[in-house]
């Protein structure tokens, strides 16, 4: 007979200060969000945050292995959420180079048996800026259709947002406040999340 029980998970969350929950007077962000509606007993789901402040692409294909080394087993259901930043965009990164890096942690956590889960750069309070960071957005969304990977658009959606833009201007930070924080987690939960996990939906 086939043994159908499940591995328990782990997950491991890299990105930037936006997977913090600066700004958010609940001290969720959209990841203590996303968590709170995710079932985590049975299996057993442990999640694992590991923020970076101002992570580019570049940095991430510099730590994420021994990030996520620290924290995976052989005995588990290993996963990685890469929540891609808008820095690559401030800081001069091509998006050919973006591409290049996001592609290589990709196919380098694939090769580990690591299942992928990505999500693109948020829109920023720089208005300037946001031009970069869209086709940051679409260069990622890219690699990850390539790829068959789960990819979740926070920037088109959340660009024009009132209340997300409200926030970051009034924000000493420039950082989300409950609003784009609740924004972000219910793009996370509903562009296929529960199924990247093999869960049901989560109802209110």
């Amino acid at each position: 007979m086939e043994n159908t029980e499940r591995l328990d998970t782990r997950i491991v969350i890299l990105g930037d200060e936006t997977t913090t929950a600066i700004g958010d007077v609940k001290a969720m962000g959209w990841v203590g969000r996303v968590i709170a509606r995710t079932p985590v007993e049975d299996p057993i789901i442990d999640i694992y945050n590991v923020p970076s402040p101002g992570e580019t692409s570049a940095s991430l294909v510099e730590r994420w292995s021994q990030e996520v080394q620290r924290r995976f087993r052989p005995e588990t259901d290993n996963r990685l959420v890469i929540a891609l930043g808008n820095s690559d965009a401030s800081e001069g990164i091509s998006v050919s180079r973006s591409r290049l890096n996001l592609a290589t942690v990709v196919d380098e956590a694939r090769r580990s048996d690591i299942s992928v889960f990505v999500v693109g750069p948020p829109p920023s309070f720089n208005k300037a800026l946001n031009y970069e960071i869209e086709h940051l957005a679409t260069g990622c969304e890219d690699v990850c259709n390539r790829r068959g990977v789960n990819f979740v658009d926070f920037f088109h959606p959340l660009v024009d947002h009132e209340g997300y833009n409200l926030e970051l201007e009034a924000s000493v930070r420039n950082m989300p406040g409950q609003t784009g924080y609740g924004l972000m987690a219910w793009l996370v939960l509903n562009r296929g999340w529960y199924q990247w996990l093999g869960l049901e939906e989560t109802q209110d």
